[in-house]
C-alpha cells in the first residue's frame, strides 16, 4: 500500500471513494463533508437528516455519488459525539473505514489527513493516528496461504488531500513517522503470527540480523558456550529441554552524537512454552507461539528507533529460547544459579519467562543504562486481573512510571499500575535458596514482578506484563484478530518523548 499526500479538494478527485466524517447528533456538517455535500447536490444531507445515519461512533454509510462528483462513492463514518472525541476514535474511524472499503474491494481511496477546524487534537496527531489506523487496521498475515491468493482483497493506494498547501510540510513529516511506526508493529505482528516451527531461537536470531543489517545497528547473539561462560544458569535451564539451541539476542542503536542517554528495552522470547515438565492443558497450547511478544516488541521497537532517527543510545536484549518437557528437561524443585549469582528454587516450570529474564535483567546492569523497559507476556494472572485489553505495570521509578503512562495516553495503548510493596517478598522467599520462582496463587502478577525486582539493582526500570493484549480472539478498531504488536507504539512514544521529559 502506497500512501500520497497532496494539495486539493476532495470533491474534485477522481477516485473509487471518499472518506468524510460526522460527529453524532450534529446537525452541521464538517468542513469538507460540507463541501463534498454541495457538489453532490446535497447527498450527504440527505442521508444525515433522513435518520439513517447518526454519526454514531464507526456507523457507516455508503453512498454512490452517480457522477455528481468524480469520486465513485462517499464513504460517511461516525466520529461518535464531539465531547467524547479523542485521538484513538480517530484512529479506530479511519481504520473502520479503510477495512469496510477493502472488503468492498475498493483499491484507492481518498481523505483529508484531519478534520478541518477542529483543534481538539494537533495536526501532527491528527496525521500520524489517520495514517496509524489505516496501516493498523488493514494489517493481515497471509504469509502461509498458498491457495486462493487472488482473493485476499488489499488497498493499493491511499490519497491524503488538503486545500491547505502551507501544512503539507508538517503533515508529511507526521505521515512519515507514522508509516515507521506501523511497519514496526508490522514486524513485531508477523513475529508473533509465524508458528513456532518457523521461528526457533536460531531462526529468530537471524530473523534480528535481518534487521540490524538493514537498519544500521549492530548485532551480537550469545550462544550456550558464552552464556555459561557468563553464568546464566536461568536461561539455560529453561533451554535444557529443548533440542533448539537457546540464543541471546542483542541488537543496538548508538547515533554518532556522544553524551547520549542509555535505554535498554528486554523482550521475553519464548518461541514455544509447552510448561515444560509442568505441563500446560492441551487447549489453546497452540497459542503459545505468542510468548516471544515481548521479543518481537523489543525487535520492532529498536528497528523504529533507528529509522526515526532518536537522540538515544538503545540496546534491546532479547533472550530466547523454547520451554519444553524432555528427559533432560529441568524439574521443579531444582535449584539455579543466575547471572546475577543469585540462587533461584524452580517451584513450576511454567514459570519460566522470568528466569530468562532474570538472566537478560542481570546482563542490562553492565551496559549502565538510564532506564531498563522490559516486556513479557509474564503472567496469565494479569489477564485476570486486567482483562485481554491492558498491559500490567510494575517498576521501581516514578518519573519512569511516569513516562509509560504519558505514552500509553497518546498511544491508546493501555497500562495500570501494580504495586510491589515489601509484603509481596514474603511469597517468594525460598527455605532452600535465595528466591523462588513462584509464590503461590494470590497476587500472581505482582509476585512475578517482585521476582524480576531482585535482579534489577538500583537502575530505573519498568516491567510491562502484556500477556492480555498481545493476542485479540476477536477484531478491534485497528487490532484485527490475532498478533497485536503491543508495546511498539507505547515504548517508541516514550523514547521520542525522551529528551522533552527529562
Amino acid at each position: 500500500m502506497k500512501v500520497t499526500l497532496q494539495r486539493g479538494r476532495l470533491e474534485d478527485f477522481a477516485t473509487e471513494a471518499i472518506v468524510a466524517f460526522h460527529f453524532e447528533g450534529d446537525e452541521k456538517l464538517l468542513r469538507d463533508e460540507e463541501a463534498m455535500d454541495k457538489a453532490s447536490g446535497g447527498l450527504i444531507s440527505e442521508v444525515v437528516q433522513s435518520g439513517d445515519f447518526q454519526g454514531e461512533l464507526y456507523q457507516a454509510s455508503l453512498i454512490y455519488t452517480k457522477g455528481t462528483i468524480l469520486g465513485k462513492r462517499i464513504l460517511l463514518m461516525g466520529l461518535g459525539k464531539r465531547g467524547d472525541f479523542h485521538l484513538d476514535k480517530w484512529r479506530g474511524a479511519v481504520s473502520k473505514a479503510a477495512r469496510i472499503l477493502r472488503d468492498k474491494g475498493v483499491k484507492d481511496f481518498s481523505l483529508s489527513p484531519y478534520l478541518r477546524g477542529e483543534r481538539k487534537i494537533s495536526l501532527e496527531d491528527f496525521s500520524q493516528g489517520l495514517v496509524e489506523g489505516i496501516y493498523l487496521g488493514l494489517y493481515q498475515f497471509t504469509e502461509f496461504k498458498t491457495e486462493e491468493r487472488e482473493n485476499i482483497k488489499e488497498v493499493e493506494q491511499v490519497h491524503l488531500v488538503t486545500p491547505d498547501g502551507k501544512k503539507i510540510f508538517r503533515i508529511q513529516k507526521a505521515v512519515d513517522v507514522a508509516e515507521i511506526i506501523s511497519r514496526a508493529v508490522y514486524l513485531a505482528r508477523d513475529l508473533v503470527s509465524r508458528p513456532a516451527n518457523r521461528k526457533t531461537p536460531s531462526m529468530l536470531a537471524q530473523m534480528a540480523k535481518d534487521v540490524a543489517k538493514n537498519n544500521a545497528l549492530r548485532w551480537e547473539v550469545f550462544n550456550m558456550d558464552k552464556m555459561r561462560e557468563l553464568g546464566m544458569g536461568a536461561l539455560l535451564a529453561v533451554a535444557s529441554g529443548s533440542r533448539e539451541p537457546p540464543k541471546f539476542i542483542i541488537l543496538e542503536y548508538k547515533p554518532p552524537k556522544k553524551s547520549l542517554d542509555t535505554v535498554v528495552v528486554i523482550g521475553k522470547a519464548i518461541t514455544f512454552d509447552s510448561g515444560g515438565l509442568s505441563l500446560k492443558p492441551s487447549e489453546n497450547m497452540d497459542k503459545m507461539k505468542h510468548d516471544m511478544g515481548g521479543g518481537a516488541a523489543a525487535i520492532g521497537i529498536i528497528q523504529a528507533a533507528s529509522q526515526l532517527k532518536l537522540p538515544l543510545h538503545l540496546v534491546a536484549l532479547i533472550p530466547a529460547t523454547e520451554n519444553l518437557p524432555s528427559g533432560s528437561a529441568y524439574r521443579p524443585g531444582d535449584i539455579l544459579t543466575s547471572l546475577s549469582g543469585k540462587t533461584i528454587e524452580v517451584i513450576s516450570t511454567d514459570a519460566e519467562g522470568r528466569l530468562i529474564l532474570a538472566d537478560a535483567l542481570a546482563y542490562s546492569q553492565r551496559i549502565k543504562p538510564k532506564a531498563i523497559i522490559d516486556l513479557a507476556t509474564l503472567t496469565g494472572a494479569c489477564i485476570i486481573a486486567l482483562g485481554n485489553n491492558v498491559t500490567g505495570m510494575m517498576g521501581n521509578d516514578e518519573e519512569l512510571k511516569a513516562r509509560v503512562r504519558r505514552a500509553a495516553d497518546r498511544t491508546g495503548e493501555k497500562v495500570w499500575e501494580l504495586p510491589l510493596w515489601e509484603e509481596y517478598e514474603e511469597q517468594i522467599r525460598s527455605e532452600v535458596a535465595d528466591i523462588k520462582n513462584v509464590g503461590g496463587r494470590p497476587a500472581g502478577t505482582i509476585t512475578g514482578g517482585v521476582f524480576l525486582k531482585k535482579f534489577v539493582g538500583e537502575y530505573p526500570w519498568v516491567h510491562l506484563d502484556i500477556a492480555g493484549p498481545v493476542w485479540a480472539d476477536k477484531d478491534k478498531p485497528y487490532v484485527p484478530k490475532g498478533a497485536t504488536g503491543v508495546g511498539v507504539r507505547l515504548v517508541v512514544q516514550l523514547l521520542r518523548e525522551w529528551n522533552l521529559s527529562s
